[in-house]
Parts: C-alpha cells; structure tokens; sequence
C-alpha cells in the first residue's frame, strides 16, 4: 500500500519501488497540489523533463473532428448515417482520437462529475488521506500519483485518483473509493453506466465503419466482466509550464479511453508526424480515444495515438474511463488483416505495459506484433 506523510517543508506520497539489487525500497514523492499552494515561483527539479528535440514543434490545431452519435443511430436517416459513418472511420484512422456531442450522456451527470471530484481535491490533505487509501501494487489504486518506477525519474507535474468501477466486487475490501464527498461513487457510478453505453455503441459503429461485422470489436467485452478504470487528473497551477509536463507521453493500454476534462483547455497534445499537436478540445465535449487493444483487435487498421498533456499556469482536472475486455479475455485480430498483429491476453498485455512504461516511444504495442 503506498501511503501520504507530511513533514517540514513539504508533504509526501511513499511508493515502492524496486532497486537494481532487485531489492524494494521506499521513496518519498511531493503531493503536486501541495507544493502549488506553496506558490513556487520555479519549476522544483525533480519536475523538469528532459525533451525529444524531434519532437519540439508546437502547433495548435485550429479544428478537430467532432462525431455526432445521434447520426450513427439506426433510427437516423441512412444517408446521413453513412456520412457520419465516413467521417468517423476517417478521424478514427488519422487521429486515433475524436470528440463526440449528442452521446446521450445528460449534461447533469457531467456536471456531477466536476463536482464530486473537485470537493474531494479541496479538501485538507489530511481529510484525502482520511478519505481514501493508495495501493501502488494493485494497478495503481486509490489516491497517489502516475506510476514511479525510479528515483532519479522526472516526475509529472499531477497529482491523481483512480478507481475500479467494473466488474462488480473488483474492489472489494479496498478504499480506493473516496468517502467524502458522500456521493461521489454514487455519482461516478452512474456516469460510469452511461459511459459503458456510449462505448459499446462506438465500439459496434467503429468496426461497421471499417467495413468489419459490427460484432467484431464488441464481441470481445463480456457485459458482467468487461473492465473499466476510472482515473482522475488533477493538474494544479504549474509555475513554469514549459519546463514540465503534465502527463509524460503515452498510449492506453485500453480498449477504448473515454474523457471529461474541466477547468481550462488546452492541456492535451498528440503526436503527429515529427510535431505535437495541441487539440482544441472544448470543455462541454467528450473525447474518446483509441487505446492500444483496438489497434491490436483492428489489425493495425487503427492506431493509438501517442499523447502527452503539458503543464500550464491555470488548473485542469480531466477524467478518464479505460474500457478493457475481461482480464482473462485473448483477442485477436480481425480476419483478412495484413497488419502483422496477433493473438494476445488482455491480462498479459497490460502487465508488460506497465511493466515498460514510460518509455520515450511508442514500443509495448510490440507485444502483440508478428515476430
């Protein structure tokens, strides 16, 4: 279990880590949102990232594309249906991301969203500690921050929460769920429940828009044991921004990854080409991501994209739900493909994720390649 302390001078997460002696040791890592409400006028060292110097162009995308899920109804009309159909395949291939608007999720249970998870960051960070736990060697639970793996690594400017919301009774006999405010499970549950529908219709609506059966994704993500990770980011206000980063560049290592984000924009870029590229993402749209499962299950048909978020001077919250098939589950890839993928579990795949990561490249999705 990794737990919080504080002391003169500052205030700490205790993680795990393991020494090249192959033996475990304690390190102490800052609480980002305390160190913020220090008001540090400098960037501390430990935060600063070392950077690609291929891969400095900022460009910022003056557009990105939107899909509209009403039109990918059936009860839409067919040709409009089959445009949306056009324009989905043709983000999905290019980006590996889109945002989505008219998905059915009502703007009150977003809302609730933002607000359960902004009462749980403004309290004291004893009140956190009190209210929920941390546990690194169980995929990272609870309240903590992004995987520590050594302690000369450069850490992201982030502090966060993650929770086990499927399958029923994963979490058992754990508090990762916070227990103030009162309601939050209630309210991440039910978003959660929306999120699972607007998912498993863009699963089935991916693979009609590739020209695959619409079963061949779906097929893949048992109703009862399908998995989904809730992780919440908390960025505070970053001194020097352009010293650090708010999320290291990654993929998912997920099915699907679906996102809310409030607070201010701007923080999300993805690789393209030789340049990051910063997406204009509104705060009142949802954005979904391709994470590495789907490219394994589409045979290299769809990739997901290699993402970072960058600091910035004014505060953003995101929150993030990962759709993974069961654990146990081994996909393959879709017959007549000639992307050179092959047959993986789930279980297995997410272990030499994470077991890897972070990396400067995109390289765990070599798992699941064609020798």
């Amino acid at each position: 279990m990794e737990k919080d302390m504080g002391e003169e001078g500052g205030c700490f997460h205790e993680a795990t880590i393991m020494g090249q002696d192959g033996i475990p040791r304690t390190v102490r890592v800052p609480v980002v949102q305390e160190l913020a409400r220090q008001g540090l006028k400098f960037l501390p060292e430990r935060f600063i990232k070392a950077r690609n110097p291929s891969h400095e162009a900022n460009i910022t995308l003056p557009m990105f594309p939107s899909i509209n899920m009403a039109k990918l109804g059936q009860q839409a009309e067919p040709g409009v249906r089959a445009q949306e159909l056009a324009q989905l395949a043709s983000c999905a291939k290019e980006w590996g991301m889109f945002l989505v608007t008219d998905h059915g999720i009502h703007p009150s249970v977003v809302h609730g969203v933002k607000d359960v998870v902004q009462g749980f960051f403004r309290l004291p960070l004893e009140e956190k500690r009190a209210s929920v736990g941390s546990y690194a060697s169980i995929d990272n639970m609870g309240y903590g921050r992004s995987f520590v793996k050594s302690e000369d690594q450069a850490l992201d400017w982030i502090d966060r929460l993650a929770m086990k919301a499927a399958p029923k009774g994963v979490d058992e006999g754990l508090l990762v769920w916070p227990q103030k405010p009162p309601n939050f499970r209630q309210v991440m549950a039910k978003y959660v429940e929306q999120g699972r529908k607007l998912c498993d219709h863009l699963l089935q609506a991916l693979a009609e828009a590739l020209s695959l059966s619409p079963h061949d994704f779906i097929q893949n993500f048992d109703p009862e044991w399908s998995e989904i990770n809730v992780r919440v980011n908390y960025y505070p206000p970053c001194p020097q921004p352009e010293l650090g980063l708010g999320i290291t560049p990654h993929s998912d290592a997920s099915g699907l990854s679906l996102l809310t984000q409030f607070g201010c924009s701007g923080g999300l870029q993805v690789l393209k080409g030789l340049n990051w590229e910063t997406v204009p993402w509104p705060c009142d749209e949802l954005l979904v991501n391709v994470g590495d499962l789907l490219e394994i299950m589409s045979d290299g048909r769809l990739k997901s994209p290699w993402h970072r978020v960058v600091a910035m001077e004014k505060e953003r919250f995101s929150v993030a739900l990962f759709y993974n098939p069961p654990c146990s589950t081994e996909i393959q890839p879709v017959q007549d493909g000639d992307g050179g993928y092959k047959k993986v579990v789930v279980g297995d795949y997410v272990r030499h994720f994470y077991e890897i990561s972070p990396t400067l490249e995109k390289q765990a999705i070599a798992y699941a390649k064609k020798a």
